[in-house]
C-alpha cells in the first residue's frame, strides 16, 4: 500500500497555483506540439520512477535529473529502464501507452504483497512448524540408529565373535537313531520309539490350490516315528472344491499308514489363530507334547524335528525353538530380492540378538516348535490383532519362558511375488503389532516376577522403536519433511541427521548382507516408497480404526513362480491389464516430490533434487505397478 501510494503521488497532477510558480523555461513561447511533447516526457518519466517504487527499488540517479530537464523532449536517460518504456508505437499487453504501464505497475506491486504475506505466514507458522517436525524426526533417528546399532553389535559379537551358537549355550543331544523311521515307511515304531515325545504338525491353509500338496507332503515325509506324530490339516477353505482337493490329499496319505487328520470348523472366526486354537482342543492334540506349525507354502527338510525337539526334550525352561526362512522364488523378481534382504536382517540381527541377550523374539507364525504347556500356560491363542503369534510370544515370555532361534536350520518357504499381496502383508504384520501394542503395554508394565530390564525391552526396543517408530520415521523424514524443507528456507536440518544417521543404518544392513551390497539403493528406494503403507498400517493400529482387523491371506503361486512367471527384474507381466495395480496414494505422493525437486533444482539451494527425484521416480514404478509380477489369479 505504501508503494502504491508513492506511485498515486507521483502521477498525481498538480494544483494549476503549484504549476504556476514553477519557472520553466521558454515554456510561454513553445509551440502547442512542444508542450505536448514535453508533457508527455513528464508523465513517463514519472510512470516510469512509479515503477521503480512498486519494485521496491530505487530510481537510478542518472534519471533524476530535475523538471528542467524534462523541458527538452530530447533530452533522455542513457540507462535504459528495466522493463520497454511505454510510447505511443509500443502498445503494452494490458493496454496501449500509459494504461499498459499502469496495469503492470499494479500487477507488479500485487505481487510483491503476496509474496510479502507468503513470506510472512512461512516465517510465523510453517517454519516453526516444519522445525519442530525435524528435531522430532531426529530425536526418532537417533533412537533407531542406536536400536540398530546395539542389534547389529550384540548379534555380530555373539554369534560371530565369541561363537554362542545355540549347541554350545543349551543342552543339545541328538535323539537315537534306532527310534527313527521314516515317514513314508510302512513300518510300525521301531524299539527306541517310545523315547520319543509326542509331536503334533499343525499345517493352517485357506484356499491354498496351489501349494497344498508341497507343504502336506514335506510334513509327512518328517523322520519321526509314525506312532509319535500327528499331522493335523486345519482347512479354512471357503472353495467346495479345494476344500475336496485338500480332504483327498490327506485321505491318500492315510491309506500309506500315515497318522493325518482332516479338520474344519463351521466359520472362520479369528482367522489363523481361531484355527489354531480350535486344532488344540481335540483330545489327541492335548496330549502331545510340541507342537510344530507350517503355513502352507513351507517345506521343512525331513530331520527338521531331529534337530529342534532336543533342545526343548533336555531344556526345560525353552518353550519356543524358531528356525530360519529359506526363499525358493527371492529371483524371480526386483520386489522379492528386495523382500529376502530385508528378511535375512530381521533373522540375522533381530532374531539372533534377542535370542543371545533376552532370550526373546516374536514368534514367526511358522517354522517353530512350541512346548504345548506353555501355551497352555499363557491362555492358548487369542484372536484379538492379526498377529496371534507376536501375541502368544509376549504372554509366553511374561511367564518366564525362554526361547531359542537357530538359523542353521533352514525351511523353504515362498516370498509373495505380486505387489498387492505383498502389501496386504505388510498391512497385517504392522497394524496388528501395533495394535498389540495398544492392548499389551499396560499388561507389561503390571505383570509380576518380570526384571524391569525385560520390561523396558519390550516396552521400548521391541514395540515402540521397532514397530511404532521405525514406519513412522522412514515416510515422514525422508518423504515428507525433506522435501518440504527445500521450500522452507528458514528450516535447516543438520548433515547428521540428513546424511550420518541414515548413512549408519545402512552400513550396517549391508554388513549383514554381504552378497546384495549392490542392491541396497534400490532397496532405501523400495523401503521409504513401502513406508507410506507402513506408516498408515500403524497408525491404524494404534488409534484402532476401521481396518485394524482385516486380514487378507498372502496370496501363494506355488509352480507357477517357475513355470509362468519368468519375468525381468523390473518389468511385470502385463502392468496395465488391471485398474487396481495403480496405487493412488503412491501416486500423489510422487507427483509431490516432483514439485518439491523440482523447486529446489530451479529455486532453491539445489541441494536435494537428485535424491527428491530419485524417491519421486521410485514412488512412480510402485505406483503404476512396475513391481513384482503379475499373479496368474489375479486378472480376469
Amino acid at each position: 500500500m505504501v508503494q502504491l501510494s508513492r506511485l498515486m503521488r507521483n502521477l498525481q497532477v498538480k494544483p494549476r497555483a503549484e504549476r504556476s510558480n514553477r519557472k520553466i523555461p521558454a515554456y510561454e513561447n513553445a509551440s502547442v506540439a512542444e508542450r505536448r511533447a514535453r508533457a508527455s516526457g513528464l508523465a513517463r518519466r514519472r510512470l516510469i520512477e512509479g515503477a521503480y517504487l512498486a519494485r521496491g527499488k530505487a530510481f537510478p540517479a542518472s534519471n533524476r535529473n530535475g523538471v528542467e530537464d524534462l523541458s527538452e523532449p530530447a533530452a533522455a536517460s542513457s540507462a535504459p529502464p528495466p522493463f520497454p518504456v511505454p510510447t505511443s508505437r509500443s502498445p503494452e499487453p494490458g493496454g496501449r501507452g500509459m494504461e499498459g504501464l499502469w496495469g503492470r505497475a499494479l500487477a507488479a506491486a500485487s505481487g510483491d504483497r503476496v509474496s510479502a504475506a507468503w513470506a510472512a505466514v512461512r516465517a510465523r507458522a510453517v517454519a516453526p512448524a516444519l522445525e519442530a517436525a525435524v528435531w522430532v524426526c531426529l530425536a526418532m533417528s537417533v533412537m533407531l540408529v542406536l536400536e540398530v546399532y546395539y542389534m547389529s553389535v550384540v548379534s555380530f559379537v555373539a554369534v560371530k565373535l565369541l561363537r554362542r551358537v545355540p549347541e554350545r549355550r543349551y543342552k543339545w543331544e541328538p535323539m537315537p537313531v534306532g527310534g527313527t523311521g521314516g515317514g513314508k515307511d510302512e513300518e510300525a515304531a521301531v524299539p527306541g520309539g517310545e523315547a520319543f515325545p509326542l509331536v503334533l504338525v499343525q499345517i493352517p491353509m485357506y484356499n491354498e490350490r496351489e501349494v497344498y500338496k508341497i507343504s502336506i507332503g514335506a510334513a509327512c515325509a518328517l523322520t519321526w516315528p509314525p506312532d509319535r506324530i500327528i499331522i493335523q490339516v486345519l482347512d479354512d477353505s471357503t472353495d467346495p472344491f479345494i476344500k475336496e482337493l485338500v480332504e483327498l490329499e490327506c485321505k491318500d496319505w492315510a491309506s500309506k499308514r500315515i497318522n493325518i487328520k482332516y479338520e474344519i470348523r463351521e466359520s472362520r472366526k479369528g482367522y489363523k489363530a481361531g484355527a489354531l486354537m480350535k486344532g488344540m482342543e481335540h483330545s489327541y492334540a492335548q496330549e502331545c507334547d510340541f507342537v510344530a506349525i507350517f503355513d502352507a507354502d513351507f517345506q521343512p527338510e525331513p530331520d527338521f524335528l531331529l534337530r529342534t525337539v532336543p533342545f526343548l526334550l533336555h531344556n526345560p525352561k525353552i518353550a519356543l525353538v524358531q528356525t530360519r526362512w529359506e526363499f525358493v522364488n527371492y529371483d524371480v523378481c526386483l520386489m522379492t530380492r528386495i523382500q529376502k534382504m530385508s528378511l535375512d536382517y530381521h533373522f540375522k540381527v533381530e532374531q539372533e540378538s534377542g535370542s543371545s541377550m533376552h532370550a526373546f523374539f516374536g514368534f514367526n507364525g511358522t517354522a517353530g516348535v512350541w512346548r504345548v504347556s506353555a501355551i497352555s500356560e499363557a491362555g492358548g491363542w487369542k484372536d484379538r490383532t492379526t498377529v496371534e503369534d507376536m501375541d502368544l510370544a509376549v504372554r509366553v515370555s511374561l511367564k518366564g519362558w525362554q526361547f531359542l532361534y537357530v538359523g542353521d536350520i533352514r525351511v523353504k518357504s515362498e516370498l509373495p511375488s505380486t505387489l498387492k499381496a505383498y502389501r496386504h502383508q505388510q498391512h497385517r504384520w504392522t497394524c496388528g503389532a501395533t495394535n498389540l501394542f495398544r492392548k499389551m503395554a499396560p499388561d507389561i508394565v503390571r505383570s509380576k516376577g518380570v526384571s524391569v530390564w525385560k520390561k523396558f525391552h519390550l516396552l521400548y526396543s521391541f514395540f515402540f522403536v521397532r514397530r511404532v517408530v521405525a514406519p513412522i520415521l522412514t515416510f515422514l523424514f525422508y518423504c515428507i519433511v525433506i522435501p518440504l524443507s527445500v521450500m522452507v528456507p528458514e528450516v535447516s536440518i543438520p548433515v547428521w541427521g540428513m546424511f550420518y544417521i541414515p548413512t549408519a543404518i545402512t552400513i550396517m544392513n549391508a554388513i549383514r548382507n554381504p552378497w546384495s551390497i549392490h542392491m541396497v539403493p534400490i532397496w532405501i528406494l523400495f523401503e521409504n516408497v513401502m513406508s507410506l503403507h507402513r506408516m498408515r498400517a500403524a497408525l491404524t493400529g494404534l488409534l484402532e480404526t476401521m481396518y485394524v482387523d482385516e486380514w487378507v491371506v498372502t496370496e501363494k503361486l506355488g509352480d507357477h513362480v517357475r513355470e509362468k512367471l519368468e519375468v525381468p527384474l523390473l518389468t511385470p507381466v502385463k502392468p496395465t491389464e488391471c485398474v487396481e495395480r495403480i496405487y493412488v496414494p503412491e501416486v500423489l505422493v510422487a507427483f509431490f516430490l516432483l514439485v518439491c525437486a523440482s523447486y529446489d533444482f530451479v529455486l532453491g539451494a539445489g541441494r536435494y533434487y537428485l535424491y527428491i527425484f530419485l524417491q519421486a521416480f521410485a514412488f512412480l514404478l510402485l505406483g503404476f505397478g512396475f513391481v513384482g509380477t503379475a499373479g496368474p489369479y489375479s486378472c480376469p
